[in-house]
């Protein structure tokens, strides 16, 4: 196996509630065929779309609260407790509302945060959505997203201004690759440790990555940036666990030999 010799992960992150905060993990466990742990575990409905629990089929982002659309939820903090199911929403330092996820009641006590407070901003009643075993990916498939930071800083340059990492919402953030080395690794596969992801597509870009995920300010225009200036809106690549084990930030990462 081949790679740069200082390939490695800068970091971890999961979102257990599409469009909500990200949170950082140091080590990570991976089974074949699956997400990070809860990684877009729940997701707010948008107005009805027809997902059934007892029959999950995938649905594409518009039919939920998103960045791409509603960058006023960057400025939330929130956080999932695993144990307890329990997801808290602070808005100015302040806890604005908390439920259990997994219940009737808790589900209801957040979809009333974003109905009483968000009312002008959202299309219907807001509803948690979930299922066990699914996830809310952008894409028909349970994937590990990566991003090569030394792309962002590239992408940084073409923009001529800093370029948050977090705009991206990847699971795993790679340093020590050369800006797109990324896109050579699509159809092979990468090492860490034991654990085994074969790299499956690019990533396209949507508007959400135009939203600074502090302030929730849409400042940039990367999308059209990446396309006026190579061609195409990718960047980042999607992955799928064939082989599982447990992972960290600063483990080494090895791509196989073609």
């Amino acid at each position: 196996m081949t790679s740069s010799p200082s390939a490695k992960i800068a970091g971890i992150y999961r979102y257990p509630v599409k469009g909500l905060t990200p949170e950082q993990l140091t080590r990570t466990a991976l089974s074949p065929g699956e997400t990070l742990k809860s990684d877009r575990r729940y997701a707010i409905e948008n107005g009805p779309s027809g997902f059934d629990p007892a029959e999950p089929k995938w649905l594409a982002k518009p039919h939920f609260l998103m960045l791409q659309r509603d960058e006023w939820l960057a400025p939330l903090r929130t956080h999932f407790d695993d144990a307890s199911h329990v997801l808290t929403i602070r808005q100015d330092g302040a806890v604005a509302a908390e439920g259990d996820l997994e219940t009737s009641g808790g589900r209801a006590a957040i979809e009333q945060f974003f109905a009483g407070r968000y009312a002008g901003e959202i299309k219907g009643p807001p509803r948690i959505l979930t299922s066990p075993g699914h996830s809310f990916s952008d894409v028909a498939r349970k994937v590990v997203s990566i991003i090569n930071l030394a792309s962002v800083r590239a992408i940084a340059n073409m923009v001529e201004q800093p370029v948050h990492p977090l705009r991206f919402r990847a699971n795993l953030y790679v340093e020590g690759w050369p800006a797109w080395l990324e896109f050579d690794l699509v159809d092979r596969t990468i090492a860490i440790g034991e654990t085994r992801l074969k790299v499956v597509k690019r990533i396209t870009r949507c508007a959400a990555v135009n939203v600074d995920p502090d302030s929730g300010v849409r400042d940039l225009a990367i999308p059209n940036t990446l396309m006026r200036r190579l061609g195409h809106n990718e960047c980042g690549i999607y992955a799928e666990v064939i082989a599982g084990g447990s992972i960290g930030a600063g483990d080494a990462i090895v791509a196989a030999e073609q």
